[in-house]
């Protein structure tokens, strides 16, 4: 059985085709800057900005090296990678 706070923020990124589009390229334990996830998804870079930091505010998505301005690398938190498997299950 799926938890609850899985399927709530699974169907938030499902409701926004960016999100999903981010969540699914972001593979477990992978690190990936902006650019290549835009690169990935076809997504422009200040889109993918702007979703990264959605994602991020629902505890999806880290930024481990937040003190650089460019090359930041992002990553799924566990319940990114949970949601990730329940969204990709879904489709």
């Amino acid at each position: 059985m799926v938890r609850d706070e899985i399927l709530i923020v699974g169907e938030y990124v499902k409701i926004s085709g960016k999100r999903l589009d981010v969540i699914e390229t972001l593979k477990p334990g992978e690190v990936k800057i902006p650019k290549q996830i835009a690169t990935d998804t076809g997504i422009r870079v200040n889109h993918i900005s702007k979703v990264l930091g959605e994602l991020k505010n629902k505890e999806l998505v880290v930024c481990i090296n937040e003190e650089v301005r460019k090359g930041r690398l992002y990553r799924l938190t566990p319940l990114g990678e949970e949601v990730r498997e329940y969204v990709i299950a879904k489709e």
